[in-house]
């Protein structure tokens, strides 16, 4: 038999810990427990009331109404109402078109006003170039555009209008005496070469009043109407050449000013010219005239 002192030591509590206590105590020593137990945790539990108490369709709906409510109430705030527009760089009936295109119904928050979409509105309008938009102080919408300046009138195959340099619509007009200042460009296309056109324009300047418009035949190359129903007909490439060739004959010779019907210049090398049928069968009379003394 044992003795009774060593049974008193077996009794004795084990000062080491169990396994489940140190392994717990070995999980707490580890980074990302420890963050897991402060931080995630509580969000979690967080999150999962917060979840709960708005899965409530009514607390949901008085949410939305509060927070509607108080975005009405900083919007429609007088600094950021916008009571009126004001147009620059248009005339009268430009601004119009443009009041029309922007229908505003005054007066409204500046929150509920897209700008861009707005100016994108306004550069549908043909006699626009350029535009921009604005909020100014005082509640003021100010659109600034640039129109269009026409340097042509183009004939089309239904109706007149009005071109500029780059040969992009402007408006259209009813008669031609309504812009009987500028020049006047026809043909299929014509509004596609306007630059020269232009420019064959300027260089029959000497011409003066006698010069009628350019017609784009063919949609390849140009003739230059003049009064009397004259044509010159010009090639397709070196048009401006052409017609300073023709230029440089009227004032040597005085071609244009002859019964002259039409100058072919499309063979650069071999001008032709074309009597109208008056002349022409007057000299054909003539040629068949008996020479005198026979």
């Amino acid at each position: 038999m044992q003795p009774l002192s060593h049974l008193r030591q077996t009794s004795r509590l084990d000062p080491a810990p169990s396994r489940w206590s140190w392994r717990l105590q070995r999980l707490m020593l580890t980074p990302v427990f420890r963050f897991g137990l402060r931080i995630g945790l509580p969000f979690v539990l967080t999150f999962g009331i917060g979840l709960s108490y708005l899965s409530n369709p009514v607390r949901q709906s008085a949410i939305s109404d509060a927070i509607a409510n108080t975005r009405s109430s900083i919007q429609e705030r007088p600094e950021f109402m916008v009571s009126l527009m004001a147009i620059d760089g248009a005339g009268t009936d430009l601004a119009e078109d443009i009041r029309r295109n922007l229908p505003i119904d005054f007066p409204v928050s500046s929150f509920d006003l897209d700008l861009e979409a707005m100016r994108e509105a306004v550069m549908l309008l043909s006699p626009i170039a350029e535009a921009s938009l604005r909020i100014r102080p005082g509640g003021v919408l100010q659109v600034d555009v640039v129109p269009r300046v026409p340097v042509a009138v183009w004939r089309s195959h239904t109706s007149l209008s009005l071109l500029d340099a780059d040969g992009a619509h402007v408006s259209h007009i009813s008669f031609r005496s309504d812009r009987a200042e500028l020049p006047l460009i026809a043909g299929e296309g014509a509004n596609e070469h306007v630059d020269e056109a232009m420019e064959l324009i300027r260089t029959a300047q000497p011409l003066g009043e006698r010069l009628r418009g350019v017609v784009r035949m063919g949609a390849r190359r140009w003739d230059v109407v003049l009064d009397r129903e004259q044509r010159i007909l010009l090639p397709t490439t070196g048009a401006v050449t052409a017609l300073e060739h023709v230029i440089a004959l009227e004032g040597a010779q005085d071609v244009l000013s002859r019964d002259v019907a039409r100058i072919d210049m499309r063979l650069g090398g071999r001008p032709t010219i074309k009597m109208n049928n008056d002349a022409t069968q007057e000299l054909w009379r003539i040629r068949q005239l008996p020479e005198s003394g026979q």
